[in-house]
């Protein structure tokens, strides 16, 4: 093989695996909010995992990408074990389509796609056509790139040493099965090496007997992205990509020893397909039948094992021993790995972003109570969480500059913009709290006393405060923006409530009935939780602006 024969055949594959990411990127766009419903559908119900599986898998185009985001929601904990084995499942299932999808004769209309779809990808201001374009062009790319292999593989006909090896898998099949392996794991992706695959087969270089025991190997190298991706997950995500490597690894392996066991198992499997395609009226093909037999043995392989997810639980649970016990400070419902699904990350930072203003509303809660009941310890947890909250706001920035923005919708790019405002305002109202028990130190060190009229006053501001931020956490959970008004109503309620205690504490203070440290203390804490609602004013706007 020539130098030139090998910078085409690279060239032929870099423009197939460009091309099926344009195509993912293009379908994930469009479908958008489906690609999270299709995700929220998780149920304890392993049908309905494996259904979402096939699904997501099918709108992206790639099953290592479904198994990563698998990962990376076991190690966030919205999935458990059990549900995210059926969903691996049915990504083996949905990565079938790709090797569908090429096996039709459609290179004559890659050029014709390109064309359409850089048109539509390039002009078009409407964003569903954008989409559209984006599609057709990944779709027209990838054809290319296998037009490209296959003239480049044309001239191997002729090399019979190279024919006569390649076809040595047949009677080898663990052969077969190792280079399949090898394949995948170098290009980290199971659709283009089987696009490889397909390549070989369509010149003659290869024949299907040859080339089961390669697609054999194809699956289990797949699951070397999901290994991969759970290096420094918790115990439960890399059980999640335990099971996947158990579930291809063990499916393949039965199969192989059915190519062993049974004489010409390859060619009961040929007449099989060749009989079918004969009865339907459809010309019998080389390259139809290997990727029908890829989707037969994906679907057969899950069927036999989906009753049997607990049976593969306690295999991975024996593989990775252990139990989780650590708090976990940091993410909890967002994942690098769900960057391979922009759409799907945009969704979780939601929750991400709930969770942080759910901590610092306990902060703001437990110095109330730390307040009330002159407790040190609630102070201590204050601060501990003020540690926690810094954290939050470092890794969600992190994680938001990370998204790719090119792969977004409009309507989540807002989101995001607006997420960047929420994020600072929430880390406000954490440091808010932290001044607040602060505050609190130096009025037990100093042994002030409030008057019974100034406890009252706080308590009351406290509750109002604490009030606010719980309808806060339903506006960003919930996206309810009908509370948005009500809460910039709530800002200047507090901001009047806040000058009408300050003027009743300094008549007090003038009376005498309160002591001028504690007077330093109590105003100081007014404009503290006042403060903490100009924040959630704030949170408000940034999703009236967002409309």
């Amino acid at each position: 093989m020539s130098l030139d024969m090998v910078f085409s055949l690279l060239g032929g594959l870099g423009l197939f695996i460009y091309g099926m990411k344009q195509m993912g990127d293009g379908l994930q766009k469009s479908a958008g909010n489906k690609l999270k419903q299709l995700i929220g559908l998780l149920t304890t119900n392993r049908i309905a995992g494996l259904l979402v599986g096939t699904g997501v898998t099918a709108i992206i185009q790639s099953s290592s990408a479904t198994t990563v985001m698998v990962v990376g929601f076991v190690n966030a904990g919205l999935m458990t074990l059990k549900q995210s084995i059926g969903v691996i499942f049915g990504a083996n299932i949905g990565t079938t389509i790709t090797a569908q999808l090429i096996s039709f004769k459609l290179s004559h209309y890659s050029l014709h796609a390109i064309a359409i779809g850089a048109v539509l990808y390039l002009f078009s201001k409407n964003d569903k056509l954008k989409h559209l374009g984006q599609v057709l062009l990944g779709f027209g790319i990838l054809f290319l790139g296998m037009t490209i292999m296959k003239d480049t593989m044309k001239p191997l006909r002729k090399s019979e040493a190279f024919v006569h090896w390649m076809r040595t898998f047949s009677h080898s099949p663990i052969l077969g099965v190792l280079v399949g392996t090898v394949m995948t794991v170098l290009v980290q992706s199971s659709s283009a090496s089987i696009g490889i695959l397909i390549s070989l087969l369509s010149v003659g270089v290869l024949d299907y007997h040859a080339a089961v025991p390669i697609l054999l190997g194809d699956n289990i190298g797949t699951t070397i992205t999901a290994i991969l991706s759970s290096i420094g997950t918790n115990r439960n995500a890399k059980r999640a990509a335990a099971a996947h490597t158990v579930f291809n690894v063990i499916g393949s392996l039965v199969f192989l020893i059915v190519l062993y066991i049974i004489p010409n198992f390859t060619g009961i499997l040929e007449n099989f397909f060749t009989n079918r395609a004969l009865s339907a009226g459809h010309e019998v093909n080389a390259v139809r039948m290997i990727a029908n037999t890829h989707s037969a043995f994906n679907i057969i392989n899950a069927i036999i094992w989906l009753p049997f997810v607990g049976f593969i639980v306690k295999i991975v649970n024996y593989i990775v021993p252990g139990e989780d016990n650590d708090i976990k400070r940091g993410l909890s419902y967002l994942d690098e790995r769900m960057l391979e699904t922009p759409s799907v990350a945009v969704e979780q930072l939601k929750r991400e972003v709930a969770r942080m203003l759910e901590i610092s509303t306990d902060m703001v809660r437990d110095a109330k109570e730390a307040f009330l009941n002159e407790d040190k310890d609630l102070i201590d947890a204050v601060r501990k969480k003020e540690e926690i909250i810094n954290e939050l706001e470092e890794e969600l920035l992190v994680f938001l500059t990370k998204i790719p923005q090119a792969n977004l919708s409009e309507e989540d790019i807002k989101t995001i913009d607006m997420y960047f405002i929420i994020i600072d305002a929430i880390e406000s109202v954490g440091d808010d709290a932290d001044s607040l028990s602060k505050l609190l130190i130096e009025h037990l060190n100093n042994k002030n006393q409030f008057s019974e009229d100034a406890r009252e006053s706080i308590q009351n501001i406290f509750d109002i405060s604490l009030d606010i931020l719980a309808k806060t956490y339903e506006l960003i959970e919930k996206e309810n923006v009908s509370l948005a008004t009500e809460l910039i109503q709530a800002e200047q309620y507090v901001d009047d409530l806040q000058r009408e205690y300050r003027e009743e504490h300094m008549k007090r203070l003038n009376q005498g009935s309160c002591l001028p440290g504690a007077a330093i203390v109590y105003l100081e804490t007014l404009e503290k939780l006042e403060h903490i609602s100009d924040q959630s004013a704030d949170i408000a706007h940034s999703f009236i602006e967002k409309r």
